[in-house]
């Protein structure tokens, strides 16, 4: 059974009446900082009119809004770039390894792409499409950020932050992928996506989710 969790905010109005009515505001909850281990970063569900994006620890079962967790990448997460021309010209990467062997190796997140809880006859296709919208490092819209697939031996770009095109990427419904994630510097990132498919003939869209990724040296 899969435990969910949200953080608990009061607006600047309600926490002002609260204290007029003698009531002390409850603080927002601290985001809760995920760092190794199993976790499926971008994860879909269906509510039956709504399409929702959730972080879904596997280790513990347990969901958390994106703006509730934070990800962490250490200097552990540091490889040799391998040299695609999408990874820049840096000597090394961070790097979130697309098998979980790697990932435990190295005490690193093994980052997961899932659609393992919407059924199976619910989307046009039986397919869903995740889109990067927007990605910030530090504040300022970064080119740095990757996700892709070279289990084939070449790489097949699934979300790429310096093109204009490789923005999104469709999957089967029922599906669990672990592709590469990809940093080419250290950083706060933010990462907005949005996952979207087509019910009954009309076309559904989640709101945006940001995701908040901190890459240490």
């Amino acid at each position: 059974m899969r435990t969910f969790t949200r953080a608990l905010t009061i607006s600047g109005s309600l926490a002002a009446a609260l204290a007029v009515a003698g009531l002390a505001a409850t603080p927002a909850a601290a985001a809760t900082t995920l760092s190794s281990g199993h976790v499926d970063v971008l994860d879909s569900e269906w509510d039956g009119t709504d399409l929702h994006l959730h972080v879904h620890d596997e280790e513990t079962d347990t969901e958390y809004e994106p703006a509730d967790a934070i990800l962490s990448v250490p200097a552990a997460a540091k490889v040799t770039n391998p040299g695609y021309g999408f990874l820049g010209s840096g000597s090394q990467i961070w790097l979130l390894p697309d098998t979980e062997t790697e990932a435990d190796t190295a005490g690193v997140l093994f980052a997961g792409v899932s659609t393992e809880h919407l059924t199976s006859g619910t989307f046009s296709n039986d397919t869903v499409t995740y889109r990067l919208v927007s990605a910030t490092r530090n504040g300022a819209t970064t080119e740095d950020f990757s996700v892709y697939n070279d289990a084939s031996g070449s790489p097949t770009r699934y979300f790429d932050s310096g093109s204009s095109t490789i923005r999104s990427r469709s999957f089967t419904v029922g599906a669990h992928n672990h592709p590469s994630w990809a940093f080419e510097e250290a950083g706060e990132y933010k990462l907005t996506f949005t996952v979207s498919g087509t019910v009954n003939g009309s076309s559904v869209t989640s709101e945006q989710e940001t995701f908040t990724f901190t890459v240490s040296n």
